[in-house]
């Protein structure tokens, strides 16, 4: 496999592993702006980890994840209490002040970044990416998955039929933040460096746009939208200056015509009918 080849590939393995960080938390009806600041401290604690404790690159990782979570179910007690668009400035506030952390904390660099002795090749990326796939579709399978449909669709009467509303929003968040360190702590361990301007909110908003393009009603939704963001600018690699241009106006052409997104619950299902198959799962609400 080619060097550039194989760039492309963990790129879009981790973008990936991204697009599910966001998924969660818009599944139960969040716009979650600071996704960027949750990359940045799982790709700090586990280079920490790996680099002044000899923890593996795969532990760490994991770890990361964890510390994450945890961290996702402190802030969500004062973060989820807004609504709408007042909870995405908060998300993009944290966010914010994490990078400002990042930027200013010398124990890891400070804004001169941060080097990662441990390395983790495409293999180890690309089995932690396909268990984020399979985690995201077992638990949409499952009760908690439905009662997250439920809260999506109307808070007020998943709280009526005795969902904890609040509970399910903080695990999504939680879970999303999860993902999100996972994967920053893999992108640390491949390019062995860490720098704290990558973890701005324009890092967020473009993974909030592969869940929104890719559609946000089934499991497949953020899978399709990672590649067509990550694979669709090589395609173009030949237009030169318009490359970007070009994409952008295909972004929006998408947008247009789509709406929903580029893969619907009420298309796989149509799909699983017509194959006769109850492989391909999808989430009810529109």
């Amino acid at each position: 496999m080619s060097g550039y080849l194989e760039g492309v590939l963990v790129i879009l393995l981790l973008n990936v592993i991204f697009a599910y960080a966001v998924y969660w938390p818009l599944a139960a009806g969040q716009l979650n702006l600071g996704v960027a600041g949750f990359v940045g401290v799982g790709a700090y604690v586990s280079a920490y980890a790996s680099n002044e404790y000899g923890v593996s690159p795969w532990l760490a990782c994991i770890g990361a994840g964890m510390v994450t979570f945890v961290l996702a179910l402190i802030i969500a007690v004062p973060v989820l209490r807004t609504r709408g668009i007042y909870l995405a400035l908060a998300t993009f506030a944290f966010g914010q002040v994490l990078q400002s952390l990042f930027l200013n904390l010398e124990v890891v660099g400070g804004a001169a970044g941060y080097p990662v002795l441990a390395y983790l090749g495409i293999g180890g990326i690309a089995v932690f990416a396909f268990a984020v796939f399979l985690v995201t579709a077992f638990l949409e399978r499952t009760r908690f998955g439905l009662n997250m449909v439920a809260v999506h669709d109307d808070e007020a009467v998943s709280d009526l039929f005795g969902i904890n509303v609040r509970r399910y929003q903080a695990l999504a968040f939680a879970i999303g933040a999860a993902f999100a360190g996972l994967g920053g702590g893999l992108y640390g361990h491949h390019f062995s460096y860490i720098e704290p301007q990558n973890y701005s909110i324009l890092f967020s908003i473009s993974v909030v746009l592969f869940v929104l393009l890719g559609g946000t009603q089934t499991v497949f939704g953020p899978l399709l939208g990672a590649f067509f963001f990550t694979l669709l600018p090589e395609v173009l690699r030949g237009s030169e200056e318009w490359r970007y241009a070009i994409f952008a106006v295909l972004i929006i052409a998408t947008m247009i015509l789509r709406p929903q997104g580029l893969v619907t619950a009420g298309e796989l299902r149509a799909v699983r009918r017509l194959f006769g198959g109850g492989a391909l799962a999808g989430r009810s609400h529109g």
